[in-house]
This record gives C-alpha cells, structure tokens and sequence, in this order.
C-alpha cells in the first residue's frame, strides 16, 4: 500500500507549535507517523493539549519552552532538543510574534519592528544555522520556514510594513540557505495567505467580505490546509524540492 507523505519514526522539531499554524503542522506530522518535539515561549500548561493529542496517535512527544526574544538562549535551546531527541530528522520554524491578537498588538510600532526582527527573523537565521549545521554533518535533513503570500506584493497598514519585513527576509533567506545546505539538507518556505487562526475568528465582517473577493477559491484557509502541504515538504515525496517558496492562498495574486 502507497502511504503519502510518510513520516514515520522521524523526530520532527516545530517551534511555536502549542498554538495556530505551528499546532497544526505538529498534529499531521504526528498523524504521519513523526514523533513530535512541541516548542512554546510561555507556560508548559499551553502545550499540555498538543502534546496528549500527539501521543493518542501513538507518537512521542517532547516539550522544551524558550523566549525567543532572549538571544542568549537559542543555542542552549538547540542542545537541549538534541538531547531530548537524539538524530533531528526535520525542523519547522514556526514561530512568531502575535502582532495581531496577542499583548504585542499593543505595542508602538518600533518595539514591535525590534521584538519581529527578533524573533521571526534573527532567532530562525540563527536557529536554522545551528541545526542545518548538524543535518549537514548527519548526511540528511529538512528546514521548512513560513512566509506570507502578500511580503513580496504589498499590503496596507502598520501589521502588514512590520510582517513584510520579516517574512520578505525569511523567504530570501530561505533560498539562499537551501544553496548553502545542498544537497544534504533540504530547506523550503511555505508562504500562506489569509488563514483563519485567531485573528481570523475576530475579523470584522468588512474584512470576511475582503477575504473571499481577493481569493479565487471563496474561502479562507485553515492550519490544516497548511499542515498538508508542510507534511508533504518534510518529507521524501518532495526530496527534489529545495530553495522554493510556496504560496498556500486560495489562488489570491493580488
């Protein structure tokens, strides 16, 4: 029997995973077979869901909380997972900065510039060169970041400037170190668009209407429409894909 996108018996990393698009990426992993290290900032209480519904597939799961904004503490993180986990088989870079429904939504614009270009930028940067590092030197790997869809084309309003600065530096980086990790290491970028995470739950009925006329297939994607195409890229069946940045919006090009 043909199983697509086989995971199994791989030790995949996701951070940010205790909520939203990061959740859903760690639950289809574990649902093809990964056994799932869980990454969150805050209380291990927020990742204690994630982590039941992970071993309920039969997996194993590992949780490890870090502050991303702590700079210092990034390559401990990274020992400490190995330790945990012994061989990484995959790492997906998902988290980030609520800047839309989280405390940092009210934050002035240059504290949230300074905390996204730490934490989206300059902890990804660093974390995907520390653990591509040691893929390279294991002979095998996957790094998979997430993009917007709309960094490269423009968007109005402070929210959009801020995430198009981060996200535009991830999707070039991503290109560049999939060239420098070749061909060892695979690394690709999933750009997705207009996702119905929490802040999709509490748009403005102005902003539902906007939604479905700027994308070709009249609706909004979920974390799982996203968990799909990740679980395709961390694994085998996309083993000629590398350096790419993949749009996940419904069709929307503009």
């Amino acid at each position: 029997m043909c199983v697509f996108a086989d995971l199994s018996d791989r030790n995949i990393v996701v951070t940010g995973s205790t909520s939203g698009i990061g959740r859903a990426i760690a639950l289809e992993a574990a649902r093809a077979g990964a056994n799932i290290l869980v990454h969150g900032a805050r209380e291990p209480s927020t990742a204690v869901d994630t982590c039941e519904e992970i071993r309920r597939q039969g997996r194993q799961c590992w949780y490890e909380r870090c502050d991303f904004r702590l700079q210092d503490t990034w390559a401990e993180f990274v020992a400490r997972v190995y330790d945990r986990c012994g061989l990484v088989h995959a790492w997906v870079n998902g988290a980030g900065v609520d800047l839309l429904t989280g405390v940092e939504s009210q934050w002035d614009y240059g504290t949230k510039l300074q905390t996204l270009l730490t934490v989206d930028v300059t902890a990804t940067v660093q974390l995907s060169k520390l653990v591509g590092e040691r893929m390279r030197q294991a002979g095998a790997g996957v790094i998979l970041n997430i993009g917007w869809d709309q960094a490269d084309r423009g968007m109005e309003g402070d929210s959009a400037e801020l995430f198009s600065v981060a996200k535009n530096a991830i999707m070039g980086f991503t290109r560049s170190l999939a060239v420098s990790l070749a061909p060892q290491v695979r690394v690709n970028c999933i750009a997705p668009g207009w996702i119905k995470t929490a802040w999709g739950e509490r748009a403005s009925d102005e902003w539902q209407q906007r939604v479905l006329r700027e994308t070709p297939l009249k609706r909004w994607g979920t974390p799982e429409d996203i968990a799909k195409l990740a679980r395709f890229l961390l694994s085998d069946d996309a083993s000629y894909l590398t350096g790419q940045v993949i749009n996940a919006n419904g069709g929307a090009v503009r």
